[in-house]
C-alpha cells in the first residue's frame, strides 16, 4: 500500500517538474521571440531613416548638379555672346582698314603717275644742262666723269688715311689701356711673399771644440766630407758655425743635412760620414720629388711627367737674385693664369709655360747653354705641347715667340721678377749695374746727358738736338736697347726713353 502511494507520489512530482519544465520553456521561447521582434522592428524603423536620409541627399545632389549645369551654359552663352561680339569688332576694323587701303592706293597710283611725269621732265632738264655743260666746259661727259672721280678719289684716299691714323691712335691707347688694366688686376690678385732672406749654408755648432771633431786626426775628417759631398767645409773665427761653399746648391743641402747629423750623432769619422752623406743624398732625392708635387699642386697643374716633377723639385734649392726660383715658377703659373683668363687664351697652355719656364736652371750647372733652351729641350723630350716648348724658350727672347701664351709667359716672369721686393742685390752689384746702363748709353754720340731710374729699370737719354733729329732718336733709342741686351746682364727688362727738345731762345734789347 505503501509502495503504490510512494508511486503515486512520485508520478504526480513528475508530472508537476515535466509542466514546470514545459512552462519554463514556453517562457523562455516567449521572451526571445519578443526581444527578436522588438529588434527587428528597430532595425526596420533604422533602415526607413536612413532611407530618408539617402533620399534627401540624393535630391540636394540632384538639385546642385542642376544649378552648377545652368551656370555652364550660362557661362558657355556669355563667352559665345562675348566672341560674336570681338568678331563683330574685328570684322568691322578689317571693313575700315580695306577702305583705308584702297584709298591710299589710289593715292599712291596718283602720285606714282606724277612722279613718272617729274621724273620725265627732270630728265630732259638733265640732258639740256649737260649739252650746256659740255658746250661751256669744252669737255665731253666721259672726261668730266673722270675729273670728278679723280679728285674725289684724293679727297677720300686722304679721309681715308686721316681716319686710319686716328683709329690706329685709339686702338693703341685702347690696347695700353686694357694691357695695363689686366697687369694691374694680376698683379693685384697675386699675393706673394717678399724676399727677406737669401739661402746660405750655414750648418750652426753647439760649440767650439766640435770644429776639431770635424777636422779630425790630421784632417782626415774634413777631407772625406769634401771628397763625399764635392763641397768646401770652411772652418773659420766663425763663431759657432761651419761654413759650406759649393756650385751646386743641392750638395750644398746635402752636405749641409749629412753634418748636421753627423753634429747630433757625435760620431764623426770618414766611415761615418760616408754612411750619413749617402743617407742624406737619398732624403734629398725624397725631398725633391716631394717639393716638385707640392709646387704642381700648388699651381694647380697635374699630368706631369716624373722626371719634369723631380726637376722642378731641385729649383727649390735654387735662387736668383735672392729669390727662390720654385716660388717664383708657382707665382708665374699664377699671373699667367690671371692674365691668360683676361685675354680669353688657353689658360692650361699658358700657366704649364709660365710654371716650367725656368726648368733648365735645374741642371744649367750640369749643361751648356742659356737655361731658356735648356729647359725647351727637356720639355720636347717629355713630350709636353709644341706651345709651352716654344714658350720656355722664347721667355727670354732666344728664340721668337710663336702664340700669345709665349707673351703671356714673358709678361709674367717680368713681373714676378720686377715687382718690389721680389729680388735682391747688393748695394755694389746695384751702383755697377746702374753704371754700365749709364754708360752703355753714353758712347753713342749725340747724346748729351743720361740717366738711370727705376732702380735700373729704365734709362733716360737727353740728346743734342741740333745733332740728331727724331727719327735719329728712334734708332738711337732701338740701338741702345740693341746694346743693352748684348752687353749686360739684368733682371727683367729695361727701358729706353729718348728725349729730344728744341729751344728758341731771343733777347729783347
Amino acid at each position: 500500500m505503501e509502495a503504490a502511494v510512494t508511486l503515486a507520489i512520485s508520478l504526480v512530482a513528475l508530472l508537476v517538474g515535466a509542466g514546470a519544465s514545459y512552462l519554463y520553456l514556453m517562457y523562455v521561447s516567449t521572451s526571445k521571440a519578443r526581444a527578436q521582434h522588438e529588434s527587428a522592428t528597430r532595425v526596420i524603423e533604422e533602415a526607413r531613416t536612413q532611407q530618408k536620409e539617402i533620399l534627401l541627399a540624393a535630391k540636394e545632389e540632384a538639385v546642385r548638379i542642376r544649378h552648377s549645369a545652368e551656370l555652364e551654359a550660362k557661362e558657355r552663352r556669355d563667352d559665345l555672346l562675348r566672341r560674336e561680339r570681338r568678331l563683330q569688332q574685328r570684322e568691322e576694323a578689317l571693313e575700315r582698314k580695306l577702305d583705308t587701303v584702297e584709298r591710299k592706293e589710289r593715292q599712291l597710283a596718283e602720285r606714282e603717275t606724277q612722279q613718272q611725269a617729274v621724273r620725265a621732265e627732270l630728265e630732259e632738264l638733265k640732258q639740256r644742262q649737260l649739252a650746256e655743260l659740255q658746250r661751256v666746259a669744252g669737255l665731253s661727259r666721259e672726261e668730266a666723269r673722270a675729273m670728278l672721280l679723280a679728285s674725289i678719289e684724293d679727297e677720300v684716299r686722304q679721309d681715308a688715311s686721316r681716319r686710319i691714323h686716328e683709329i690706329e691712335q685709339q686702338l693703341r691707347e685702347e690696347a695700353d689701356r686694357r694691357a695695363r688694366i689686366i697687369l694691374t688686376t694680376a698683379i693685384q690678385r697675386c699675393a706673394a711673399d717678399v724676399v727677406s732672406e737669401v739661402m746660405t749654408s750655414v750648418v750652426p755648432l753647439p760649440s767650439e771644440e766640435m770644429k776639431g771633431r770635424i777636422i779630425g786626426r790630421e784632417g782626415r775628417n774634413i777631407r772625406a766630407l769634401e771628397a763625399a759631398t764635392g763641397c768646401d767645409v770652411i772652418i773659420d773665427e766663425t763663431p759657432d758655425a761651419v761654413t759650406l761653399s759649393g756650385y751646386d746648391p743641392i750638395r750644398r743641402e746635402i752636405a749641409k743635412m749629412a753634418l748636421t747629423r753627423l753634429i747630433a750623432d757625435g760620431r764623426i769619422h770618414p766611415a761615418r760620414i760616408e754612411e750619413a752623406v749617402a743617407r742624406a743624398r737619398q732624403e734629398m732625392e725624397q725631398i725633391i720629388r716631394d717639393e716638385g708635387e707640392q709646387a704642381a699642386y700648388k699651381a694647380g697643374i697635374h699630368g706631369l711627367p716624373t722626371e719634369i716633377l723631380r726637376l722642378m723639385g731641385r729649383l727649390r734649392f735654387r735662387t736668383s737674385y735672392g729669390q727662390n726660383v720654385l716660388d717664383h715658377s708657382v707665382e708665374c703659373a699664377a699671373l699667367a693664369a690671371m692674365i691668360a683668363a683676361e685675354l680669353k687664351a688657353d689658360v692650361q697652355i699658358a700657366k704649364r709655360s709660365a710654371f716650367l719656364h725656368d726648368i733648365g736652371k735645374a741642371v744649367d750647372h750640369e749643361v751648356e747653354g742659356p737655361h731658356a733652351l735648356i729647359g725647351a729641350e727637356i720639355a720636347r723630350r717629355a713630350g709636353l705641347h709644341p706651345k709651352i716648348v716654344n714658350a720656355i724658350a722664347a721667355h727670354h727672347y732666344d728664340e721668337e715667340p710663336q702664340s700669345v701664351e709665349a707673351i703671356i709667359t714673358i709678361v709674367a716672369d717680368s713681373i714676378s721678377g720686377g715687382r718690389p721686393g721680389a729680388r735682391r742685390e747688393s748695394l755694389e752689384q746695384y751702383i755697377k749695374r746702374l753704371e754700365a746702363v749709364e754708360s752703355v748709353a753714353s758712347s753713342f754720340p749725340g747724346v748729351e746727358r743720361c740717366f738711370a731710374i727705376q732702380a735700373g729699370r729704365e734709362v733716360r737719354i737727353v740728346v743734342k738736338p741740333e745733332e740728331l733729329d727724331d727719327l735719329a732718336s728712334l734708332r738711337l733709342a732701338r740701338d741702345v736697347a740693341k746694346r743693352i741686351e748684348e752687353t749686360l746682364q739684368y733682371p727683367g727688362q729695361i727701358k729706353v726713353t729718348v728725349i729730344r727738345e728744341t729751344r728758341s731762345v731771343e733777347f729783347a734789347r
